[in-house]
């Protein structure tokens, strides 16, 4: 079996340039040959030519878990677990403690542990939030709006929950950034863009289940306009900036959620991932991201970016963090159907001392697909997985380049058609942001259905490779963290070459819905953050967070340029 993924070598669009050829793709009298054109050269008419394909999957569900123990068996429900966990009240079921986050970053652990104390308080940390909010947000963009009122008003009510010593759960007084793909009461979602001002009056679902543990909601992140791309790049809010070093790019397109971790003015943030848009931003900025099992979050409250590939997830300082924010999100929602068979996670074992018994799954050829520096890192990190114990597998996985066109078309495809409502706003969206949708919105419905076969194919070899192994192992991103063109000041860029880099190991898992993390690997010889990706069975979340938990014990973090200490 031959490994067919290939580099691409594409123009770099930026300023005059890219306004022509978006404006090319617009004119009816040039668009449909260019349209068709890019079609060809990204490989999507041989989706149409490929035999013995079978029946589309237009949902990538997974069955629900096998059945647990019988219900006298089993541990407590969520809210009595976290109860258990966090006031330390004696239940033998209980998981243990997260542990506190790794140096230099705090971890929502170690806020809580803080104001366990009495070292600090909500107030205290949400002024110091405040004041290098001002002093970091015009150098990162990681904040799209911060309302200080609302931020005040949120602390002082965790902090009388303290003096009252009842705290409603392990993220309360937590500062938690949510992107502005998702709702939150009092706040517009702009999605990135410019024109998309309707005040939210309530919170997503994933938003409302973390304020019910307290977290105060500090404000609503940049992303990519409307997530078209895996970049920091937006015109109308700031192209965000990756905190090791402000000149290079944070990936996307939850690219302020991860400069606002990566800069520790929030331990924990939200995202959404339907093209890499949690874990390439992780990985360029040395944080952890989270794209769970498709259908185990619910969407309730994101803006429809997309339906079948799209996925609401936490990063985080640490492996810890990720894994809370997960449990508290995850699980059913009778307002999002497509959760029905969602298991509430159950606690990774922090005891955990080794990787004994784990096997690893490692394409060569795939693996080694990817920059020098990123590669040695990767590889460093991978060796130490062997050292804890873990055995590496090699495998094949057949049809790799047919399943990133899929995804291509199912994505891009379901962009154009979501998008739709946003056509009296046309010339108000950046030049690469209309590019992506003039495709998708001229993609054939053939070619979207021959798709969705590829993906059930897709779908069918990797649950074969994830019966012989327990996970796979990638680099998360092709590339450290690329420098912002100045050229790209202000109508954004359009860099396929560079894009294909960024996604190269990431698209499967949203065309096949299987959980992947990435997690901190180590750092390129200038200094940049390299991440690790591991890919998991469907609900298998807590194997991913085990083996980031013994990773992160063993591993090197750097505080980088740019960085806020909120508990001093």
């Amino acid at each position: 079996m031959s490994y067919d993924l290939k580099d691409v070598k594409m123009p770099v669009l930026t300023g005059r340039a890219l306004r022509a050829f978006a404006a090319a793709l617009d004119n009816p009298l040039t668009g449909p040959a260019l349209v068709k054109k890019l079609m060809r050269d990204a490989g999507v008419p041989r989706l149409a030519e490929l035999k013995d394909l079978p029946a589309p999957l237009f949902l990538p569900l997974a069955p629900a878990p096998e059945p647990g123990p019988e219900p006298s068996e089993k541990k407590p429900r969520l809210a009595s677990r976290l109860v258990a966990i966090f006031r330390r009240d004696p239940a033998p079921a209980a998981p243990p403690e997260p542990p506190a986050g790794p140096a230099p970053f705090r971890s929502a652990a170690d806020f809580a542990a803080a104001y366990k104390r009495g070292e600090t308080t909500p107030e205290e940390v949400a002024e110091r939030f405040l004041a290098a909010y001002a002093e970091l947000n015009p150098r990162l963009h990681a904040f799209i709006a911060v309302n200080p009122d609302d931020v005040r008003a949120q602390a002082a009510a965790s902090a009388m929950r303290w003096r009252r010593g009842e705290p409603l759960g392990p993220l309360d007084g937590v500062p938690v950034a949510v992107k502005d793909e998702l709702d939150v009461d009092g706040y517009p979602t702009t999605a990135g863009t410019a024109f998309l001002k309707e005040v939210a009056s309530e919170d997503a679902t994933a938003v409302a289940r973390l304020r019910a543990a307290g977290a105060l909601i500090v404000g609503k992140a940049n992303m990519h306009e409307l997530g078209a791309n895996p970049t920091g790049h937006n015109p109308h809010h700031g192209h965000a900036r990756n905190p090791y070093d402000p000149a290079r790019d944070t990936g996307g397109s939850s690219s302020g959620p991860a400069a606002a971790v990566a800069s520790g003015l929030v331990p924990l943030a939200l995202g959404a991932d339907a093209g890499g848009s949690i874990r390439v931003p992780a990985a360029l900025t040395g944080v952890y991201g989270l794209k769970p099992t498709f259908g185990g979050v619910s969407e309730h409250g994101a803006y429809p970016v997309c339906w079948s590939v799209a996925h609401v997830g936490p990063l985080g300082a640490s492996a810890a963090d990720v894994a809370m924010a997960h449990r508290l999100i995850a699980g059913p929602d009778p307002k999002d159907p497509h959760t029905a068979s969602a298991p509430v996670p159950e606690a990774p074992d922090w005891n955990r001392e080794d990787l004994a018994g784990l096997k690893v799954g490692v394409w060569p050829e795939w693996f080694d697909h990817a920059e020098p520096d990123v590669v040695a890192v990767a590889r460093a990190a991978l060796a130490r997985m062997e050292e804890a114990g873990a055995e590496v597998v090699e495998f094949e996985l057949p049809g790799l380049d047919d399943a990133r066109v899929a995804h291509a078309v199912t994505v891009l495809t379901e962009m154009g058609r979501s998008f739709q409502r946003t056509q009296p706003h046309w010339r108000e969206l950046a030049p690469a942001t209309r590019i992506n949708l003039k495709i998708g919105q001229s993609a054939a419905g053939a070619d979207y259905v021959a798709a969705q076969q590829v993906r059930a194919r897709t779908v069918a070899a990797l649950d074969e490779v994830l019966g012989r192994v327990d996970l796979i192992a990638t680099p998360t991103a092709a590339i450290p963290a690329p420098l912002v063109p100045k050229a790209a000041e202000p109508d954004g860029i359009s860099d396929l070459g560079t894009v294909t880099q960024l996604m190269r190991f990431i698209f499967l898992t949203n065309l096949t819905g299987h959980p992947s993390l990435s997690l901190p690997a180590g750092y390129t010889a200038e200094g940049l953050p390299v991440g690790l990706q591991l890919i998991g069975r469907a609900w298998g979340e807590r194997t991913l967070l085990e083996a980031a938990w013994v990773l992160e014990r063993t591993g090197e973090r750097r505080r980088p340029q740019l960085f806020a200490d909120l508990l001093g």
